[in-house]
């Protein structure tokens, strides 16, 4: 999977979670989401990521052997 489509679904996921927690839990879940999107906005400006240095030392973006693409 490339880089780009995971740190898409993380931050989609995260999304997410947060208007569910902030549905059942509580409407503090919603500074997850604020977070969250804070992050894809400093990141598309800087180019620093933090999610990207994390899913990098997961092995999430490293080419395989067996990928055609």
């Amino acid at each position: 999977m490339k880089m780009e489509n995971a740190i898409r679904i993380l931050a989609g996921t995260m999304i997410l979670t947060s208007i569910a927690l902030t549905h059942w839990v509580s409407e503090w879940w919603l500074l997850l989401g604020v977070f969250v999107g804070f992050n894809l906005i400093q990141s598309a400006l800087t180019g620093f990521c933090p999610a990207e240095i994390i899913l990098g030392k997961l092995g999430v973006g490293k080419a395989s052997a067996k990928c055609c693409n």
